[in-house]
């Protein structure tokens, strides 16, 4: 009885200590932040004067990325002290932002049309574009 109580404990020794361990390392792509200057003579008005925009260039900002990738925007007036993320409405102006491949606009417009006219930046704004990298499945 003791020789077959050992049998089975070296067998079951063996089958565990044969047991393959895999370790599932998750990689992930770090996200891109892209951080531009804009000055007040880079905001241009629309025709129908609505809207106040600038255009940005980001090269990051490729056709996958824009497909597959999460692209925020945020904007600072106090040289990045803090951030606002777009969209957003301070003080009747509505924030947005129009995003494609190699560029970012940013649009402002009246919120409720009591001022047609939104109010253009009067100093340099910061801007943060955050591109967030996903995982396709």
């Amino acid at each position: 009885m003791k020789k077959l109580t050992i049998l089975f404990l070296c067998i079951a020794t063996l089958g565990l200590a044969s047991c393959k361990k895999d370790t599932i390392v998750n990689q992930t792509t770090p996200n891109i932040t892209v951080i531009r200057d804009v000055p007040s003579s880079a905001w241009a008005l629309s025709s129908d004067k609505l809207t106040y925009y600038a255009l940005l260039n980001v090269q990051q900002i490729d056709k996958f990325s824009l497909d597959n990738d999460a692209i925020l925007v945020y904007i600072s007036y106090d040289n990045g002290a803090t951030y606002l993320q777009m969209p957003f409405v301070y003080d009747v102006d509505a924030y947005s932002t129009v995003i494609s491949e190699r560029q970012v606009e940013i649009d402002i417009q009246s919120a409720d049309f009591q001022e047609v006219t939104p109010r253009k930046p009067n100093g340099t704004t910061k801007v943060k574009i955050v591109i967030v990298a996903s995982d396709i499945q």
